[in-house]
């Protein structure tokens, strides 16, 4: 079968060199866009990250598609019901960075509490003064956990390690978890208004869409501070920019925002068809979001360590072995 996968890096390479003994494997570091889509309408196998494009009218460009293996555990960039319909079996990664991404869920959290940039930058003018740098302590406050799934949980045990207060929202609870690590489910309502620290850790779905928004804000305490390494859309981000001028929030931590990919590219907003699929105004949010002095954002990257890379890779490879053989696993529904 012919495979292409899309936003490889040099570091991905050699992974993808075991498939190349029964199949033909095509690598590029391009994401898959509407304007590429035609140059391969010989696919059987495409294998995304999150920046391509996999919308149902890219895939109308490529009609041999008999499978998508996206190299990620969320897979809001694939049209599932187009790929359902056209009888395409969607994989996915469903873990790989558990522990990965609740670490940095902390560094985001600690960079915050301990005013850690502007630590260093005033350490690297050479003003060694710690006036004006009080942070807070994590011991003692209540952290409101948003979804306690594989990543949510490693979250809950970090937390415990600080001896934080956690409190939890999940659509399943798990008792048994919470009495092992001592933490209680709540509503999703309490435990807005009672976390002195969000965070959340659910998928990107019609139904989270916009899940924080200014409602949910004018039910926090005054002072919360948010972390959102999940997906971008679960929070408003105007909502959000508004809660932080106004000090309801004091601070934000960021891995994702609503509008990724056009920050990255920003070239495409002449395209009036990419403009259409998205609202502008979120954009001019996520930009005032980058430069405010009380948000932390990171470029998408709790992901990226070594060990989870590697991990992200032998599932994925496997995915592919997997339904080449007709044995296929790790299907989204």
């Amino acid at each position: 079968m012919k495979i292409v996968a899309f936003e490889v890096q040099h570091r991905e390479v050699s992974s993808f060199e075991r498939l190349r003994a029964e199949h033909e494997v095509v690598l590029l570091e391009e994401p898959l866009r509407a304007e590429n889509a035609k140059r391969f309408q010989d696919a059987q196998i495409v294998c995304p990250f999150v920046y391509s494009d996999l919308s149902a009218g890219v895939l109308q460009d490529m009609p041999q598609i008999r499978m998508i293996a996206t190299r990620s555990t969320g897979y809001d960039h694939i049209n599932l019901r187009y790929c359902k319909e056209r009888g395409i079996v969607v994989s996915n990664v469903p873990t790989y960075g558990e522990a990965t991404v609740a670490e940095h869920v902390f560094a985001l959290l600690l960079t915050i509490s301990h005013r850690l940039r502007e630590a260093v930058e005033r350490a690297r003018n050479g003003e060694f003064s710690p006036i004006g740098l009080e942070g807070f302590d994590l011991a003692g406050k209540t952290l409101g956990v948003v979804g306690v799934g594989s990543i949510g949980r490693h979250v809950v045990r970090i937390a415990r390690g600080f001896e934080m207060n956690v409190i939890a929202f999940d659509l399943k609870p798990d008792s048994r978890l919470a009495a092992e690590l001592g933490f209680d489910y709540l509503s999703f309502d309490a435990v807005v208004k009672q976390a002195d620290i969000l965070t959340l850790h659910v998928p990107a779905t019609p139904g989270t869409n916009n899940m924080i928004s200014a409602a949910e804000f004018a039910q926090m305490k005054d002072g919360v501070v948010l972390i959102n390494t999940a997906r971008g859309s679960l929070v408003e981000p105007r909502a959000l920019i508004q809660a932080l001028h106004s000090r309801k929030v004091s601070a934000a931590g960021l891995d994702v925002m609503p509008d990724e990919p056009m920050i990255r590219e920003e070239a495409e907003l002449i395209c009036s068809l990419f403009c259409e699929r998205h609202d502008l105004r979120n954009l001019v949010a996520d930009h005032i979001l980058l430069r405010m002095p009380n948000v932390v954002v990171t470029p998408h990257s709790a992901f990226n360590t070594v060990e989870a890379l590697g991990r992200i890779l032998q599932t994925t490879i496997a995915n592919i072995e997997a339904f080449a053989a007709g044995t296929a696993q790790n299907i989204v529904e």
